[in-house]
C-alpha cells in the first residue's frame, strides 16, 4: 500500500521537465530503483508503538545520546532531553514528517562508531545553555532535506556511482548534520536562526551535496578511531575503515539495516573538537 503513494521523483512538465531531461542529472540506475522506493516507503511508514523493534530502536537512541543503563518509558518527559517536542511527549508525533526514516538515520548514526563521534559532539552543543536547540526536531528536518534531495535526483549520480541508495543517503543524513553543527558552533547560532539555517542548508543540500559528502570524508580522515578499540565494536561493524577484514566486508552490510547492538551498553562518548 505504501509503494502505491511513493512518488520517487519531482514531477515536472512543460519547459522544466525537458531542461531537467537536457542538463539535469543523470537518471537512477533500474537496479536501484527498488531499493530508492524501499527508502521513501520507511520515510511513510509511521511510528508504531505496538511493534517492539520501533521501541527498541527509540530506546537504543536515548540509550546511545545520554549513556542511560536502563531502558526509558516509551512516554514521557524525558523524551524532551533529546529534542522531541511532540505530546505526552510522544516521540512518534514529532516523526510524522520523516516516518522510520527518521529513527533510523539517528540508530545509523549513533551505532556505527566513526559516526557516532560526530553524532556525540552534535548532540553534545544541542545542549549547550546559549546555543542549544532540540537535537531530534533538527535530526528529523535533516531526514526531510534528505528525502527531498533523493526525489530531486540530487544525489543520482552517487548513488550511481556506489550502487546503492540506503548508504549514500545515510552519508548525506550525517554530512547535512555536520554541516550544520559547523554552521551553528563556528557562527555562534541559536535557535532563533534555526529556521533561516534550515532553509540555507536545505539549499546547499540541493546544489552541493557532493561536497557536503567530501566535507564530512575529510573530517573523519582528520579524526580516525583508535586502532584499540575493543573487538566487540569491530564485530558489530567489520565494514569501518581499519577494521579487521574491512576490504573482505565492505559493502555488504552498508546499504541494509543492521540492528547489532540495539539496546546494548552504552559507548563512552567522544565529543568533536
Amino acid at each position: 500500500m505504501l509503494y502505491k503513494r511513493i512518488q520517487p521523483t519531482v514531477r515536472r512538465t512543460g519547459l522544466s521537465a525537458f531542461t531537467h531531461l537536457l542538463f539535469g542529472p543523470p537518471r537512477l540506475s533500474r537496479e536501484l530503483h527498488a531499493e530508492r522506493d524501499l527508502v521513501l516507503a520507511i520515510a511513510q511508514c509511521p511510528l508504531d508503538n505496538s511493534q517492539q523493534i520501533h521501541v527498541r530502536v527509540l530506546q537504543t537512541i536515548y540509550k546511545k545520546l545520554t549513556g542511560a543503563r536502563f531502558d526509558c518509558p516509551l512516554y514521557g518527559s524525558h523524551w524532551e532531553q533529546l529534542g522531541f517536542q511532540g505530546k505526552a511527549p510522544d516521540p512518534g508525533t514529532d516523526l510524522r514528517c520523516s516516518g522510520s526514516l527518521g529513527t533510523r538515520n539517528i540508530l545509523h548514526s549513533v551505532l556505527r562508531p566513526s559516526i557516532a563521534q560526530v553524532t556525540h559532539g552534535i548532540f553534545y552543543l544541542s545542549q549547550h545553555y546559549v546555543q542549544n536547540f532540540p537535537f531530534c526536531i533538527m535530526s528529523i528536518n535533516i531526514t526531510r532535506i534528505c528525502i527531498q534531495v533523493l526525489r530531486e535526483e540530487r544525489v543520482t549520480r552517487e548513488c550511481n556511482r556506489r550502487q546503492q541508495v540506503f548508504a549514500v543517503l545515510n552519508d548525506l543524513y550525517v554530512a547535512i548534520f555536520y554541516h550544520l553543527y559547523h554552521v551553528w558552533k563556528t557562527q555562534n547560532k541559536t535557535i532563533s536562526d534555526s529556521g533561516f539555517i534550515l532553509k540555507e542548508i536545505e539549499i546547499f543540500a540541493k546544489k552541493r551535496p557532493k561536497e557536503l559528502l567530501r566535507q564530512l570524508e575529510s573530517h573523519l580522515k582528520e579524526r580516525p578511531l583508535p586502532k584499540d578499540l575493543p573487538p566487540e565494536i569491530w564485530s558489530q561493524h567489520p565494514t569501518e575503515p581499519g577494521s579487521p577484514n574491512h576490504d573482505e566486508r565492505r559493502g555488504q552490510s552498508e546499504g541494509g539495516i543492521c540492528f547489532t547492538g540495539v539496546c546494548e551498553q552504552h559507548v563512552q562518548e567522544d565529543r568533536l573538537i
